[in-house]
């Protein structure tokens, strides 16, 4: 039998049957996982920097150590999903993130912290791509929406309360079982694994794009390492000077080795779209706003509000509730009416949210300081996830599909990276390895930073998205995921 008769042959599993509910499971533990290793490290920092001594540019590097990677390796990580499988690279990103995540338990002392963030953020660049793939190919065409559906709101529900139960063990225990807290998570996912079917589907051709890759990661580490030694350093110093200069080379020579390769890593015909091009800039300040928000929330609740870290891992749960209780509802309101409204309209909400964030000081109650900032940031995402990965599938054919959602993702992973490496410029750290002061006095400055990199966001989307309704096919039936789950808030 041919591929092409294998394909047609398999039909693929029903969400109701016991292969379904054995990959939707899988899946959801992956996604829970990445989140998990991403962001809730976000709540556990200062119990770190407390624990190891560690200053702010060892606390920055435990952040971006794990985002850098993931971003630097996403689309290489896909290419070799689709080659040899999505399953099985998903059970091999699944081991390298369980050792990762023993070592970082175990580290004693920054350095091999950060070593084994590098780790798991390799094994993070394989279950992101290869995680929702296997689920949109495994499950039969008719139950593809629903079971997507059912993996979201599962994912999110997960991700709604992991940060409160990380506060909690930090609290109560150690910041390591933060670490540990995705152990059994991942080996519920290797053992479940083993009773979803592999596709018998043809396989892409294996044409690893080393050079891209490369450029790609010294390019992203040498800029952000510039970003995190800055503050410190000073500006001109050699030490921030050298790696910026070579990370911005390498970025720049990035895009003409790929125009010449007869399979890069990043097809850059897909950037004369403008409509693609736009909703990539804004999801590149938009989704970096968004992650170095919550990461200033965070400390801000944690070294300012005088909040535990269990109160700190909860304080923003409202924004994902209602996050959930919106998106629902916007994939028709996007029909209706098209993606630039709706996006532009959510961008600015948020934007709102952040504003009335940056206003929470000590002695405020949560009502008035958190909650109704979370509110809007909820509302405001809830707008935007669904018309902004709407208008990225309407841009391209749909023979670019695959491609321009794995662009995409990587667009809000970079921001995200980025942002939050700027973070200690934004506070005015300098050579302080203590955040408390910079948070009371530039706190609320670097809030309306992020908010103002959302109005620009929001601005890009009126200016240069089409007005038009995506087509019918295009259309998210549930919220779009960046990464792991939904837009995250801790």
């Amino acid at each position: 039998m041919t591929a092409s008769d294998e394909r047609a042959a398999y039909s693929g599993v029903a969400v109701r049957g016991r292969a379904g509910a054995l990959l939707i499971a899988a899946t959801v533990l992956a996604s829970m996982v990445g989140f998990i290793d991403a962001y809730m490290v976000n709540v556990a920092i200062p119990a770190i920097g407390r624990d190891l001594g560690t200053g702010v540019s060892g606390l920055q590097w435990v952040l971006t150590g794990y985002l850098v990677t993931v971003a630097a390796l996403l689309l290489l990580a896909g290419a070799l999903a689709d080659h040899f499988g999505w399953r099985r690279i998903l059970i091999t990103g699944l081991v390298v993130m369980l050792i990762g995540s023993l070592c970082c338990a175990a580290a004693p002392n920054t350095a091999a912290l950060i070593a084994a963030r590098v780790v798991q953020g390799a094994g993070g660049a394989m279950v992101v791509p290869s995680s929702l793939a296997l689920l949109n190919g495994t499950l039969r065409p008719a139950d593809r929406a629903k079971g997507i559906g059912i993996w979201a709101g599962l994912s999110t529900l997960g991700t709604t309360l992991g940060p409160y139960g990380g506060g909690w063990l930090i609290d109560h225990g150690s910041w390591r079982y933060v670490f540990l807290l995705n152990v059994p998570l991942i080996a519920a996912a290797l053992w479940v694994l083993h009773g979803v079917p592999e596709v018998s589907r043809p396989r892409r051709e294996l044409s690893v794009d080393v050079t891209g890759a490369l450029l790609t990661i010294l390019g992203l580490g040498g800029v952000i390492y510039a970003l995190t030694a800055g503050p410190a350093a000073g500006w001109g110093s050699a030490k921030v000077l050298v790696p910026a200069g070579v990370g911005v080379v390498c970025l720049v020579v990035l895009i003409p080795v790929e125009q010449r390769r007869p399979a890069p890593m990043v097809r850059t015909a897909l950037f004369r779209i403008k409509q693609f091009v736009a909703i990539n800039a804004a999801t590149l300040l938009f989704y970096g706003a968004l992650s170095a928000a919550s990461y200033l929330v965070v400390l801000q609740c944690q070294l300012q509000l005088g909040y535990s870290a269990t109160e700190a891992g909860a304080a923003l749960i409202p924004e994902s509730a209602v996050f959930l209780l919106v998106s629902p509802f916007v994939g028709g309101l996007v029909a209706r009416v098209g993606v630039r409204g709706p996006m532009a309209v959510g961008i600015l909400i948020v934007a709102g949210g952040f504003a009335w964030l940056s206003a929470a000081s000590p002695g405020e109650s949560y009502l008035h300081a958190i909650l109704p900032g979370a509110l809007l940031w909820g509302l405001g995402i809830g707008l935007t996830v669904a018309p902004l990965t709407a208008g990225v599938l309407a841009a391209v054919d749909d023979t670019d599909l695959g491609e321009a959602s794995a662009i995409n993702d990587a667009a809000s992973r970079v921001g995200g990276v980025v942002l939050i490496a700027l973070v200690p410029a934004l506070l005015g750290v300098g050579g302080s390895d203590d955040l408390v002061q910079p948070l009371a006095h530039r706190y609320q400055t670097a809030m309306l930073v992020m908010a103002g990199l959302s109005v620009v966001a929001a601005l890009i989307t009126f200016l240069y998205v089409a007005r038009g309704r995506p087509p019918a096919t295009q259309l998210p039936a549930t919220p779009r995921v960046h990464g792991c789950a939904v837009p995250v808030s801790n």
